[in-house]
């Protein structure tokens, strides 16, 4: 079913050109700079906060969380896991740009947590035409669990000094609430 969405998505762009590829982007950030708007002064954290949640495009983190730019620093990546280049962005959000806090945020219906990882695996080879025996997609077969041993690893992190506290949140998409599975603590 994954191969199937990321093929039917390609068919119906398709008719995009490689020239108009990003015009709509373009259009959009002709709006967006015709309209004064507050630029932060520094690129620290003023929350002192950093979200790592999913790609997920049904997910705005500063509307979950009520914030304004510059508030947070927002980490990205399919199923809001915790890989050696979050640590290194943690590491250096913390050390550099006032993140005291750290909130690792998975969320309900995520494709991370409802296929397996060899059904995620098969459809990069599907997309790719090609086998890549090493690539871990890092499925969820429990989000619960899933939270749990991130944010051991974060809390975990050499990279990442004493006091920072870390919590495992699940976000209902339907709702927009928040469950905190893992209490917010510090290493």
């Amino acid at each position: 079913m994954l191969a199937r969405i990321g093929e039917e998505l390609r068919r119906l762009l398709g008719w995009i050109s490689v020239d108009d590829a990003f015009a709509d982007l373009f259009e959009g950030n002709e709006r967006y700079a015709a309209i004064e708007h507050e630029v932060v002064e520094s690129g620290v954290a003023r929350r002192g906060l950093a979200i790592l949640t999913c790609i997920d495009s049904r997910i705005d983190p500063l509307a979950v969380f009520g914030l304004e730019p510059g508030d947070a620093k927002i980490l990205r990546n399919a199923g809001a896991r915790v890989t050696d280049d979050a640590i290194r962005t943690l590491a250096l959000a913390v050390a550099t740009l006032g993140v005291t806090r750290i909130a690792v945020v998975q969320h309900t219906d995520c494709a991370m947590a409802s296929a397996s990882g060899a059904e995620l695996a098969a459809a990069v080879a599907a997309a790719t035409g090609s086998d890549h025996p090493t690539f871990d997609p890092l499925a969820i077969t429990d989000q619960s669990a899933a939270l749990r041993t991130d944010v051991d690893v974060v809390l975990g992190s050499a990279l990442l000094r004493d006091g920072v506290v870390v919590a495992g949140l699940l976000l209902d998409l339907a709702s927009g609430r928040l469950t905190t599975i893992v209490e917010p603590r510090t290493s």
